[in-house]
């Protein structure tokens, strides 16, 4: 039997590990801190001739949440002019004209991770900084962003999170002449408001090709696949292509949380609405006047994401 004096010790051990929890609320808070350099702020949003771009992200719980978005200028973020000279030098004339093509486009990336808690916000994270990373390959190497990177992104993450951590995700690159190239995994489909019609226009499926969420299933062609799968293997990815017709014309991405909000009586009736109002506005402005038709009605039951490009008199 244990002496009182080891009793009183061992207790007095206890009280100083007690010392030793942390702060989890701190925790959070510097989790927070560190996330939120890669939230979009304004000076991220791309300028592109003719085309006018923002967005919106809604965290169900304070700042963090499962959504992301991520703007790529191409123009400011990277040293086009230098990837351009030395590409000259080496004589990759076709690289040459890929870096040249690029300067006239602007990416977005909407992402929508499976949960709303603040730690799936550190999977958006993993997902910000290997896409970004990856980016600086992609433009040495093919002078442009290809599906390859998003294999690489799908593969990693199959290996490295569990089958409930997968995402959706949509990539896109607008063009100054309001062509929209994409790929899209498991996210909801963009949508076309006209504003010649006052309405969304429909979009066929066989426009557009979807994908498994990422992370959910091993790419078919990964050269370094030594394992089986019980669910199958996702095809290569491929890309879609809409267009933005006229002046006006929205182009309009989201996450689930908006399409789901108010028990789906929301969209796409009152969004419709919302943007056969605005329409002659600002990018900016229509996410205001979304956000706000959104708070009006009801509280959202997830976190909400958008991204509204528009097309300008050029």
């Amino acid at each position: 039997m244990p002496s009182t004096a080891s009793l009183f010790f061992c207790r007095l051990d206890r009280v100083k590990d007690k010392n030793k929890i942390p702060d989890f609320e701190q925790e959070l808070k510097n989790l927070e801190e560190v996330l939120s350099n890669i939230q979009p702020t304004p000076d991220k949003i791309p300028r592109l001739d003719g085309v006018d771009i923002h967005g919106l992200q809604m965290p169900l719980r304070g700042t963090l949440g499962g959504d992301h978005i991520l703007f790529v200028d191409f123009n400011r973020r990277y040293d086009l002019d230098t990837r351009i000279e030395d590409a000259k030098e080496r004589g990759l004339e076709d690289i040459v004209h890929k870096l040249r093509l690029i300067r006239h486009r602007a990416g977005v990336l909407v992402a929508d991770v499976v949960g709303h808690r603040p730690t799936d916000a550190v999977i958006a994270a993993m997902l910000h900084q290997s896409f970004l990373l990856g980016t600086y390959y992609e433009l040495d190497m093919f002078g442009e962003i290809t599906t390859r990177l998003f294999e690489h992104i799908n593969t990693r993450f199959v290996r490295s999170t569990s089958v409930n951590k997968y995402f959706s995700l949509i990539y896109g690159e607008i063009s100054e002449q309001g062509r929209f190239r994409f790929i899209s995994a498991a996210h909801p489909p963009p949508q076309v408001f006209s504003r010649e019609y006052g309405r969304f226009m429909t979009i066929s499926p066989e426009q557009i090709v979807n994908f498994p969420p990422v992370g959910m299933l091993p790419s078919d062609d990964d050269p370094e696949r030594h394992y089986p799968s019980l669910v199958g293997y996702k095809r290569r990815y491929t890309i879609s292509e809409i267009n933005l017709l006229s002046p006006g014309d929205l182009l309009l991405l989201h996450t689930d949380g908006l399409s789901d909000h108010a028990d789906g009586e929301f969209f796409p009736r009152v969004v419709e609405g919302c943007l056969a109002d605005t329409c002659d506005e600002s990018a900016q402005d229509i996410c205001a006047a979304l956000q706000g038709e959104l708070l009006r009605h009801g509280s959202p039951a997830d976190d909400v994401s958008f991204v509204v490009i528009k097309r300008v008199a050029e």
